[in-house]
């Protein structure tokens, strides 16, 4: 498998359920080691995604916003307590320049955009169900605004109104973003490239969701088209070599097609995604009346 991202991509990586999307962003983000092969990056683009292992902690939630940028959450902290005026002075230039004065109104508006009231925000971490502490992690990941960002099924916990935020501030993102997602609308508003994770390859197109559907597709009926032209041929030759194999004066010919056969590059056949096929039985009669009423009951 082999692939290049280029910076200001906005990519949708899909495939069947299990065919290793989640793998190849844990691969990305150093999360997993794979077992050949290398994958590089810039070493001066920040890469971020969504983090499923906050630790319960009784921190507000916007607080737990703004420390996802660490460096920042850093800086704030040596403010208080370094005492060199030079140094203090270059703390508080980089502040500027990393805009943290606005940072909490940036936090503010990311979690209330993902459904959570204003009310909530000074609320603990911890008070909250698993869903809403994915959002929280959302909000942290788009708060740093890496110039990589992996998502993996970003709407999984969200409401209609939260998604149709999250796929506004995406459109408005302004730089690499790779989404897995199974949100055919998602993806077609926010995407121009697709990553096609299928039996250990992946495969670029060009467009949102539905041009890799038709590209797709029509790569396919030509692959099957050929495929079934060449075994045609090869049942031509091979009918012939099994037909005038034993007469001498056609033993040259036979051979030429013998040889032609083993150098022939076979195309696959398509084959049809796994399916799971479901049974619902028929019942066993069951006696009537189900319900009787009378009047009065």
């Amino acid at each position: 498998a082999n692939i290049s991202v280029m910076d200001g991509w906005r990519v949708g990586v899909v495939g069947l359920n299990g065919a290793g999307k989640s793998t190849l962003f844990k691969l990305i983000a150093g999360e997993l080691q794979a077992d050949g092969g290398t994958i590089s990056m810039n070493v001066r683009q920040r890469l971020g995604m969504v983090r499923q292992d906050i630790p319960e902690t009784d921190t507000p939630l916007i607080d737990v916003v703004l420390a996802a940028n660490e460096e920042m959450a850093q800086l704030w902290r040596d403010s208080q307590t370094e005492t060199d005026g030079h140094r203090i002075a270059e703390i508080y230039e980089r502040l500027g320049e990393m805009d943290a004065y606005s940072a909490p109104a940036k936090a503010a508006m990311l979690l209330t955009g993902l459904g959570f009231k204003e009310h909530q925000l000074t609320e603990p971490f911890s008070s909250f169900s698993g869903g809403w502490r994915m959002r929280v992690a959302l909000a942290a990941a788009l708060f740093v605004e890496p110039e990589i960002l992996l998502l993996d099924e970003p709407t999984n916990h969200l409401d209609l109104e939260a998604i149709m935020w999250l796929e506004m501030y995406l459109l408005a993102y302004r730089h690499t973003l790779m989404i897995i997602s199974h949100d055919r609308e998602l993806l077609n508003n926010c995407i121009d490239h697709v990553i096609h994770v299928d039996k250990q390859q992946l495969t670029v197109y060009t467009g949102n969701y539905d041009a890799f559907e038709r590209e797709r597709a029509a790569h396919l009926g030509m692959q099957q088209k050929m495929h079934e032209k060449q075994q045609a041929a090869r049942a031509h030759m091979q009918a012939f070599v099994d037909r005038f194999k034993a007469q001498a004066s056609k033993a040259r010919q036979a051979q030429s097609r013998v040889k032609a056969l083993e150098r022939m590059d076979l195309v696959d056949a398509v084959m049809a995604d796994r399916a799971v096929r479901c049974t619902f039985p028929d019942p066993d009669e069951i006696a009537r009346p189900i319900i009787a009423t009378r009047p009065g009951d």
